[in-house]
Order: structure tokens, then C-alpha cells, then sequence
């Protein structure tokens, strides 16, 4: 029985013998100590820079999907309202007011490549004076946009609907509607401003 265990004993030690560590004892080091080593900073970079787009979690860039609704709407409403008035042949009118900005915009990463878009619609308050019959009258409407997409500005429509519009006649109001809708290009320049900017986040 003795000799079993002896012999498992020596096994053992065998076995632990055929382990090693870099294990430090006393008086001398096993293991040689690191040598410290300059940084370059053009390595440091390299190591730091991101080469993928979107979140941390996402290094592969495989899709990724962000929400833009709050900031496009916002930007939206502020590029309009601060167009200023615009002045035709009898007379003048300014947006007051954004009343109605509904749609939705993103950003898209799909295999690491940033995509981006939106569709809207609009209506905008506007409010002018016009000089008629050898007076001045005080003009509101709306401009009604319908639906527009990225990209696709060119095709870009405004529909004029006039209020309070009784004591203007028929020929009256349509030259204020047509003077109305030069509106349309200001309108279109101030979007692709925001299409520019929607492409940079």
C-alpha cells in the first residue's frame, strides 16, 4: 500500500514538474522585466481612429438605423420661418409660421456605408399686404407642400389656399395666389440647404 502511494506521489510530481511559470523567487527574476518603449504618435492615431461609421457596438457596420425626426423637424421649421418676406409688383409677404411639419427622417448604415433620408409634407402661414384698387389689404394664407422626398426637390410643389379672401375679386386673387407661389424657390433652396446638412450628421 505504501509503495502504491509512493509511487502516485512521484507521479504527481512528475506532473506538476511538467508546468511552468514565470514565477518570481526570491533573489532572482525568472522572467526579464518589459524595457519600456517610446509611443509614436503617428501609431497612437492609427490605433484610435475609427474606420467603421455608427456606434461603438456596431464596428461592423452591418445596419444601423437612427431616428432624425426631432432634429429635421426642428431644422426644418427654423430654415423656413427665417426666409424673410418676399416682395412682388403690388406688393409683399412673409412665413410667420410653420403649422404643419409631418414626416420622417433617418440615417441608415448598411455595411458600413451612411445612408440617409426623409419624406415630409408641409404648411406654412403666411401673411402680406397687397395694394389693390388704390389701397393697401392685408393678405393671409397658407402654402400647402405636398408630400416631397429626398432627392427629389426638383418636383418640389406649392398649393396656395387664401383666407379671409371675400373682398378681392376673382382676377385679384389669382394674382396674389400666383405671387404666392414665388415662394417655391426660396422654398426648394432652403430645403436642399437642409438635405446638405441632413447628409453631414
Amino acid at each position: 500500500m505504501e509503495g502504491g502511494s509512493a509511487a502516485v506521489s512521484a507521479e504527481n510530481a512528475a506532473e506538476s514538474a511538467s508546468y511552468t511559470y514565470w514565477v518570481r523567487e526570491a533573489g532572482r527574476d525568472a522572467a526579464p522585466l518589459p524595457t519600456p518603449k517610446k509611443i509614436d504618435p503617428a501609431d497612437l492615431c492609427k490605433q484610435t481612429s475609427q474606420t467603421h461609421l455608427g456606434s461603438a457596438w456596431n464596428r461592423a457596420g452591418t445596419w444601423e438605423e437612427k431616428n432624425l425626426n426631432t432634429w429635421a423637424s426642428d431644422r426644418i421649421k427654423e430654415l423656413l420661418v427665417s426666409m424673410g418676406s418676399l416682395e412682388f409688383s403690388g406688393g409683399r409677404a412673409e412665413i410667420i409660421e410653420v403649422t404643419k411639419c409631418f414626416g420622417d427622417a433617418f440615417l441608415v448604415i448598411v455595411r458600413n456605408k451612411k445612408r440617409v433620408g426623409y419624406t415630409y409634407e408641409l404648411t406654412l402661414k403666411v401673411k402680406g399686404e397687397w395694394h389693390i384698387r388704390g389701397e393697401n389689404k392685408k393678405v393671409k394664407g397658407n402654402l400647402d407642400v405636398p408630400e416631397f422626398t429626398f432627392g427629389e426637390l426638383d418636383d418640389l410643389q406649392v398649393e396656395v389656399r387664401l383666407s379671409e379672401d371675400k373682398d378681392f375679386k376673382p382676377h385679384e386673387k389669382q394674382q396674389i395666389s400666383q405671387d404666392l407661389k414665388s415662394f417655391l424657390k426660396p422654398l426648394r433652396e432652403r430645403l436642399l440647404k437642409f438635405e446638405e446638412e441632413l447628409k453631414a450628421r
